[in-house]
């Protein structure tokens, strides 16, 4: 059974990759957390630490609000080179350069509210099983229907959960 590793209050996890997602710059809590050293990590995909849990269309959905200039908030569950597992809130931006061009994205990760873990691993779970049925446009679609059953959107509805 796999071990849960739990982030510390203070926990600050940090990391900047490059347009296609390859890790440019990790701080000393990712590398705390992830059991990789750093040289391990520079140029790897960041879904390097992707746990098989989460669903794909979470990680659409991100890419789909950064490459359009959004934030965009989320729990995580990650797993690191041991294979024990931590979750994390994310916050996910895209860098500018001068132009307003997108030069890369920057994710900063804290310790998440115990209760949205618990509440995100059963919807996840359902979003998996949808996906295997409908793929990822099912995944979507389940979103959605949650935007719309709350009359919020997918970032207001992850950051309240963060705050409850």
């Amino acid at each position: 059974m796999e071990q849960e590793l739990i982030l510390k209050p203070d926990a600050l996890i940090t990391s900047k990759t490059d347009l296609k997602g390859k890790i440019t710059y990790c701080n000393r809590d990712f590398l705390y957390y992830a059991h990789y050293k750093e040289y391990e990590l520079i140029g790897k995909p960041h879904n390097i630490i992707r746990h098989p849990d989460m669903p794909k269309t979470v990680f659409k959905l991100l890419w789909n609000y950064i490459q359009n200039k959004q934030e965009i908030f989320a729990f995580v569950k990650n797993k690191n080179k041991e294979g024990r597992f931590y979750w994390v809130f994310a916050n996910v931006t895209p860098s500018f350069d001068a132009n307003h061009n997108i030069i890369g994205y920057y994710s900063v990760r804290r310790k998440p509210n115990p209760k949205a873990v618990e509440a995100i691993s059963g919807i996840y779970a359902q979003m998996i099983q949808v996906e295997k049925n409908a793929g990822m446009e099912g995944g979507i679609r389940m979103l959605e229907e949650l935007s719309k059953k709350t009359g919020k959107s997918y970032n207001q509805i992850i950051f309240e959960m963060q705050m409850d």
